[in-house]
């Protein structure tokens, strides 16, 4: 299908390439961990997109994604902590105060990844995996609604505002956590087969059916046979509509405007 030339992106030999490559090794690793305690976990947003389309990366991304039930985010959380090699680290924003999000990362001790506003506020610097809370999510109108609120309180309180803005974020947290609760409580009666991220995540809005995710299977990405939702084409059109076509070059972005990468 492809008859354009990536290997300006991440050719053999590439900074770009040699991060692609530690990634995966990354992956492999959550990989072992996942199936030790029975977590199921599949590729998500541009690295299923990737795994689809290009058998792996896309050639000018640099992060991975993946996404776990939000029933098993802490049981998965602890035994990363407990498993990871020491090359590795895992971190939330309970391992990592200044770590601003309800999401978490793998991170590479052998490494840096620069983002802004926040690398050096973190503990841990390296490249990263990104692990995704899914839940069910029947509307996606309150889900907007709620969403501001606690993300803009968790990213307040772990130090991406002011000071006024933390302590007013402080005062208001316990209602706004009360709120994201009850709704997930009603959210158990209400019939609904659409799951998405997790509450408090804000960059995209997208929901799936829980059918066209589990079972996961395995599809080969980089060489590694990565779990994946049970029908790719459904999840990656609900994202990205017609996401064979590839964008052009003025929309290839990466994540970071500096990555290093070091010898272990």
């Amino acid at each position: 299908m492809e008859q354009e030339d990536f290997s300006k992106y991440n050719g053999e030999g590439t900074q770009l390439r040699k991060v692609q490559h530690r990634m995966v090794e990354m992956l492999i690793e959550v990989d072992k961990i996942c199936s030790k305690y029975n977590i199921e976990y599949y590729l998500d947003a541009g690295s299923l997109l990737g795994a689809v389309r290009h058998g792996g990366f896309i050639p000018w991304d640099d992060d991975l994604d993946i996404v776990v039930p939000r029933k098993d985010f802490k049981r998965l959380s602890k035994a990363l902590m407990k498993e990871l090699p020491s090359s590795m680290a895992y971190q939330d924003r309970f391992t990592d105060w200044n770590f601003p999000s309800v999401i978490a990362k793998v991170r590479d001790r052998n490494s840096y990844f620069y983002e802004e506003e926040c690398t050096d506020r973190f503990k841990e610097k390296g490249i990263f995996i990104d692990i995704f809370p899914s839940e069910k999510v029947p509307s996606m109108w309150w889900k907007r609604i709620v969403d501001y609120p606690y993300g803009h309180c968790i990213r307040a309180i772990h130090n991406y505002t002011d000071k006024k803005d933390k302590f007013i974020s402080y005062l208001i947290f316990p209602f706004i956590w009360t709120l994201v609760k009850l709704t997930r409580f009603v959210n158990i009666f209400i019939p609904s087969n659409k799951v998405a991220l997790c509450y408090g995540w804000r960059p995209t809005y997208n929901s799936c059916n829980l059918e066209d995710i589990y079972p996961v299977k395995r599809m080969n990405f980089e060489g590694f046979q990565a779990c994946v939702p049970n029908n790719p084409d459904g999840v990656l059109k609900a994202y990205y509509g017609d996401y064979m076509q590839i964008p052009p070059e003025e929309k290839r972005h990466v994540h970071s405007t500096k990555i290093e990468i070091y010898d272990e």
